[in-house]
């Protein structure tokens, strides 16, 4: 079974301007919409969609995380949410006109309680299971959670993924996550470095695989990703071509795609291919890209007809 941990799920609201945003002044839109989710949620939507199940753990509160469970369940993804006793879960608002702006909402306080329940949760975990664990921990949690969760698991043979960044990541590696997967920035940032190619990058995620890392995924934008595996190996792979519409949940498809990718294969070298794939394909869309979006990408990236 796999598993997604989103700590601070949300809505996004999306608007569209023709113009730019004007302070103090009353602003129209040409259209909206709302896409439910956040990192892990993403995770388990893209899965979905490669015919994967996997259940979608996390904290929500309010009429909003009614809607965002309510939505999780719809896309035929397990939920298995922790409901808060106060606030509401977030509502991140993107305005899009001649610039980006974007407010994100904190969420809602989590009390120690509900941090026991989801460690209640977890410790269903059973061998062979996978927990995913993505994106930054609000204010309100222990900043070691993520540390605190894979001690917890240590001794079970739970395949953790962790798709942080930081001293979130550094903290985790002594517990030999199966995959971590920070971007080629977020790479240099960690070590105080700027990295500009690719033998740099090689040098960098190895560091991260002696510090216990089994496989280190690092995304590159449009330069495609690069694997460094627990059997030694490098593998890189260029970015198909394609207008970029969307960064928001590209790196959440791409860890969806190595992990479906894996499970169907596995091989590692398989399994970047499909979560370059995922992770372009949803680049190149509107929203969370679909099997069909995803499949032609992987069969342009090998070389198939599609």
């Amino acid at each position: 079974m796999i598993y997604t941990v989103t700590f601070n799920p949300a809505i996004d609201y999306v608007v569209h301007m023709s113009d730019e945003l004007l302070a103090g002044m009353t602003n129209r839109t040409l259209s909206e919409e709302c896409y439910f989710g956040g990192k892990g949620i993403n995770v388990s939507t893209v899965l979905k969609n490669l015919g994967y199940y996997s259940t979608a753990l996390g904290f929500v509160a309010g009429f909003t995380g009614t809607a965002i469970e309510e939505s999780v369940k719809k896309r035929g993804i397990g939920a298995d949410f922790i409901t808060l006793p106060e606030g509401i879960s977030r509502i991140n608002v993107k305005i899009k006109g001649k610039e980006e702006t974007e407010i994100n909402a904190q969420g809602p306080v989590i009390p120690e309680f509900a941090i026991n329940e989801l460690f209640d949760k977890i410790r269903g975990l059973q061998d062979e299971d996978i927990l995913i664990l993505a994106g930054s921990i609000p204010s309100s949690l222990p900043s070691d959670i993520y540390e605190r969760i894979l001690a917890f698991l240590e001794g079970k043979n739970v395949r953790t993924v962790v798709d942080a960044t930081g001293d979130l990541l550094k903290k985790v590696l002594k517990y030999r996550p199966f995959l971590i997967k920070p971007n080629n920035h977020e790479l240099g940032e960690m070590f105080g470095k700027t990295l500009t190619t690719i033998e740099e990058y090689k040098e960098y995620a190895g560091k991260l695989r002696d510090m216990g890392a089994r496989n280190v995924l690092i995304s590159m934008a449009g330069d495609g990703a690069l694997l460094l595996t627990e059997e030694g190996k490098a593998y890189s792979m260029p970015a198909p071509k394609g207008t970029v519409k969307n960064s928001v949940g590209a790196g959440d498809s791409m860890v969806a795609g190595f992990i479906a990718g894996y499970l169907k294969s596995g091989s590692y070298e398989e399994a970047l291919k499909m979560g370059t794939a995922a992770g372009s394909a949803t680049a190149f869309s509107e929203d969370l890209a679909t099997v069909d979006q995803i499949s032609a990408l992987y069969n342009l990236i090998s070389g198939k007809e599609s």
